[in-house]
This record gives C-alpha cells, sequence and structure tokens, in this order.
C-alpha cells in the first residue's frame, strides 16, 4: 500500500506535516483523506520505540527522531491537539517554549489514527498497534457476534475484554522484560476494561489529585535503572466536550495542564525523557443546523440503515443487509462535499485504519464511514441526546483532531 503522499518524509521539516490544507475537491475523493502516519509517526509508534531503545524484545525503532533513554515517562494529556497549543502561548506558556523539542527536536506533531477517539487512541498507545489489529475502531461499533452496539469507551455491554482486544500491552511485554512498569492515573481507571486491554502491565497506582499524580510518577521512573510509566489526565477533553476549546473553562484547563507538565519536568531523576501527548485534538462545532445535521431528523440519511456507530466526525454506518451501496450512494451524495464517504472495503483500502485489518476486526468497521472535513458533524439527537450536546467535537481525519505533540523533556 502507498503511504499517502500527506505523511512522506522527502520535504523539509515543518511545524505540520505537508500536505494538510483546507482545499479539497467537491465531492471528496477517498484517496484524499491525509491517512495518520502508521508505522513512522503515529501514537501506536511511540512504546514500542521507547521499549526498543530500552532494549526490550520484539520492538523496533519506529520514530527514528527519538533517541533512547534508560527511563521513558509518557503524560498524556485528553484532547489536548498540537493545534491548540500553537493557538494558545499565552494560557501556555511552558508547553509553548517546548514545541520545538516536539518528535526528537524536529518541531514536527505526530498523528494519532483513525479515528481520533479516546478509546482508539488509548488502545493504540498501550498495544503499540494501529486500530485495524486492537480492533476499538471507534466510539461505538457494532459487535458482528451480537449485532449490537458497543460502546469501547465505557465498555457496554459488558464483552469480554481479552476476547474483544487479545494482544498484549507494551507494558506487560516491558515488565516481563525486567522493565520497572508504572501507571499512575485516577483510581478510578484502574478495574476498567479499557484499562484491561488497554494499559495494564506492571503496577497501577491509583492517584486522585493530578499534582500527586505528576510527583509520584516522577518517583515510579526513579525506582528502577530501566523504568517505564505511563499518566493521564482527562479535564481538558471535559471542559472541550462541555464548554468548547473557546472558552474560559477549557483555558484554565490549559494554564493547570501546563503547570503539571512543567512541575513534572523539574522532577526527573537522571538519565530520564518525558514525552507529552494527546489523545486526539478538538474543534468547535456551532449549534446551526448547517453545522449539525440530526440522523434522527433525516429521512434520507436513515434509510437502509440498521445501526449507526461512531460519532458525529466519524460515523460508522450499519447497513441493513443488501442495502450496502444504496446507502453508501446516499451518504456520498449527502455529505459528500463535506465528508470523505468510503464503502468498508474502500477505506480498509485506503489505510484509514493501519495497513492490516485482524478477521475479527473487519465486522466492526461500518458498511459505510463517514469521516468529517468541514467544521461539520452528524448529530442524532433522540439516540445520542448527550453526545449531541456537546460544543468540542472531534473523531475526524483534518490537522485539528490528527495532529498531537510529542513534546520531550531530557534529564
Amino acid at each position: 500500500m502507498a503511504q499517502p503522499a500527506a505523511w512522506r518524509d522527502d520535504s523539509t521539516p515543518a511545524p505540520e506535516p505537508a500536505g494538510w490544507g483546507n482545499v479539497h475537491p467537491a465531492p471528496l475523493a477517498v484517496d484524499t483523506a491525509p491517512v495518520p502516519a502508521y508505522g513512522t509517526g503515529s501514537l501506536a509508534d511511540l512504546l514500542p520505540t521507547l521499549a526498543a531503545g530500552q532494549g526490550v524484545p520484539g520492538f523496533t525503532h519506529s520514530i527514528p527522531e527519538l533517541t533512547p533513554a534508560d527511563r521513558n515517562c509518557v503524560f498524556l494529556i485528553d484532547g489536548l491537539g498540537w493545534e491548540q497549543i500553537k493557538n494558545h502561548p499565552d494560557e501556555a506558556p511552558y508547553l509553548t517554549s517546548l514545541l520545538g523539542t516536539s518528535r526528537g527536536g524536529t518541531g514536527r506533531p505526530i498523528t494519532v489514527g483513525f479515528p481520533a477517539t479516546t478509546a482508539t487512541s488509548l488502545a493504540s498507545v498501550g498495544t503499540g498497534l494501529p486500530p485495524g489489529e486492537h480492533g476499538l475502531t471507534g466510539y461505538t461499533v457494532r459487535d458482528p457476534d451480537t449485532g449490537a452496539l458497543m460502546n469501547q469507551l465505557r465498555w457496554k455491554p459488558w464483552t469480554p475484554p481479552k476476547v474483544w482486544q487479545p494482544y498484549p500491552t507494551v507494558f506487560q511485554l516491558a515488565d516481563a522484560a525486567g522493565v520497572h512498569t508504572a501507571q499512575v492515573s485516577s483510581p478510578t481507571f484502574e478495574q476498567t476494561p479499557l484499562t484491561q486491554v488497554a494499559l495494564s502491565g506492571g503496577t497501577f497506582h491509583g492517584r486522585l489529585g493530578a499534582e500527586e499524580r505528576m510527583d509520584f510518577a516522577a518517583e515510579q521512573l526513579a525506582a528502577g535503572d530501566r523504568s517505564l510509566v505511563y499518566t493521564y489526565y482527562s479535564e481538558v477533553d471535559g471542559k472541550g466536550h462541555r464548554f468548547g476549546v473557546d472558552s474560559d473553562a477549557w483555558r484554565g484547563q490549559l494554564m493547570y495542564v501546563d503547570r503539571l507538565v512543567q512541575r513534572l519536568a523539574e522532577q526527573l531523576p537522571p538519565r530520564s525523557a518525558l514525552y507529552v501527548t494527546a489523545d486526539h485534538g478538538m474543534i468547535d462545532i456551532p449549534f446551526d443546523e448547517q453545522s449539525r445535521i440530526d440522523f434522527d431528523e433525516d429521512w434520507e440519511l436513515r434509510a437502509g440503515v440498521a445501526l449507526l456507530g461512531g460519532e458525529g466526525r466519524a460515523r460508522h454506518v450499519y447497513a441493513v443487509p443488501g442495502a450496502e451501496a444504496d446507502v453508501l450512494a446516499v451518504w456520498r451524495e449527502v455529505l459528500g462535499e463535506q465528508f470523505w464517504v468510503a464503502g468498508r472495503e474502500e477505506a480498509i483500502e485506503a489505510g484509514w485504519f493501519g495497513p492490516v485489518i485482524d478477521d475479527r476486526v473487519h465486522g466492526r468497521i461500518g458498511d459505510v464511514v463517514a469521516a468529517a472535513c468541514d467544521d461539520v458533524v452528524v448529530t442524532a439527537s433522540v439516540r445520542e441526546p448527550n453526545e449531541s450536546a456537546m460544543v468540542g467535537m472531534h473523531g475526524s481525519m483534518t490537522p485539528v483532531e490528527q495532529l498531537v505533540p510529542l513534546i520531550e523533556v531530557r534529564s
């Protein structure tokens, strides 16, 4: 499969990878979507690269710009995209001062994966695999065994975790290789199925306070000659969804997380590298009929659809048997100037979910997959009232959603 032009490395490094732009044909062709940089510069490549540098068997140095360290800490800030940092230097002076360190000093971001959503991204981080292999291919997807929608963030309805995602995590393999491995996060996440399938391995340390997490993450880094530590903060994403990334509440969270990063960076033990990244960016969507297309009120989009999955900017559409081609044609006709609309096999061939699709994952992908290009969402006011009321959204392959920092601090 040819690598998309947007992610070839034969151009001079720039603040953003070449090829991301606002000009697009209408209707949008599937192959114009800027596919995530699987294998060379995506979230799924981060932990394998760090583990390879620590001598853990079975991993390769996938992000070539990074240099090995004995002690590695990944601080994932939910919802803090590359463009959000660049656009708010006053609220994030410390992070802004470090933008030039991103991706091994190139001053470039990495991509997350498709869709750009928390469950998918956390699974990519923890397993070191693209979505087509780990199988968490959206916010909600159809379970081929039951025919029901499975919410992979909330894990409803309950599904055996190790059946749904059978691969070991990088943390488990690093721990087995003698690396001191720890996760430092909110106690709320310790027993969740998503943590089990994406972030387990070594020891989970629950800490309620964010400052305490930073302090304890630094202690855990120092606890081994080789250490791999993960810590997480969620409220930037929470405020963005509720109030938007142009709100005072969101800006206050950005100011707070800027101080958290500095607090952790100033406590790094010797021979350490801290990597600050995120699971996706975010975009505010206006509350008008042009920007929010309500599936539950649109008879054309509903025709022939058995299940609506995914989320507003990254939809999995499951057709009534026999109606797949008609549903694809209608969605492409109605949304094709604002969304990349692909049939399942088209999306797979284009590499949206990575270069490999496991057999167990194939049926989780929609018969139609629709990814927003413009500032627009497909809501579902009846089926998804809470999600439809959100201000900030994410999920698609636009720069504001896909590009995240890989800020680096070394001791």
